[in-house]
């Protein structure tokens, strides 16, 4: 094995929910769809939702993918190109389902970050470097 991440991929109680969301909140481009997988185009890593259903039934039942989820257990990253970028991407992506988390807030180690949930409450964040921290 090589430690190198191929694939991300988030599970879901609602794949087509979750899947909408990323499509049009985020912007990515589905190329995969099925009710309980879907994968978008991504540079690098893939990147999918797949459904805690399929994910048992593909486990034969391991229980980790039936029990009920308790807490934060991943985060996604998005980069902007300016803090300014950070503020506009937050509020547009709020109006598009987002659940605010937290501002836009210049953080201690020089980037300006905003958290915001997806609608299964999964917790991310868009961010900036400060245009003040290279001086």
């Amino acid at each position: 094995m090589k430690a190198n991440i191929a694939v991300i991929t988030i599970l879901s109680n609602d794949v087509p929910l979750l899947a909408q969301f990323y499509r049009d909140a985020l912007g990515f481009k589905i190329i995969v769809d099925s009710e309980e997988y879907v994968e978008f185009e991504n540079i690098g890593v893939r990147f999918s939702i797949c459904s805690k259903r399929l994910m048992a039934v593909n486990t034969d039942g391991y229980s980790s993918f039936i029990e009920e989820s308790k807490g934060q257990s991943f985060e996604l990253c998005f980069p902007c190109d300016s803090p300014e970028l950070v503020q506009k991407t937050y509020r547009d992506i709020l109006t598009k389902g987002a659940i605010a988390i937290k501002e836009p807030t210049i953080m201690p180690w020089g980037q300006t970050t905003a958290f915001f949930a997806d609608p299964e409450g999964n917790i991310h964040s868009i961010y900036a470097d400060d245009e003040t921290s290279d001086s």
